[in-house]
């Protein structure tokens, strides 16, 4: 895929509150999510790299031993299967998050 548009990509419920929309290329990936207030993604690890970037309210990310309130402009890399989770203070919130190698369950 070469040029796209966020309100074009179809959404995906992932959880309560939470929408996720996908865009990749052949090795890395995009994702846009919303959350509505209070939602939570609960603790978990994956063996991809992510990198998450807040552009509209407050997440509360715990990184292993570390939690942090993360609002607009403020982010978060998360490594290969570190544990983490993300719960939503302040909504509406979106994040876009940078995975590799790609998240093949959100396309």
């Amino acid at each position: 895929m070469g040029f796209f548009s966020e309100s074009d990509l179809p959404a995906k419920q992932l959880l309560d509150g939470i929408t996720v929309k996908a865009i990749s290329g052949d090795n890395t990936m995009m994702t846009f999510f919303e959350f509505e207030e209070d939602a939570v993604i609960p603790s978990h690890r994956h063996p991809h790299e992510q990198i998450t970037y807040v552009l509209e309210g407050e997440l509360e990310f715990t990184v292993g031993e570390d939690t942090k309130i993360l609002g607009k402009g403020e982010g978060v890399v998360i490594s290969s299967n570190q544990e983490h989770r993300a719960k939503v203070l302040k909504a509406p919130a979106k994040a876009v998050d940078a995975w590799y190698p790609l998240r093949e369950d959100y396309l």
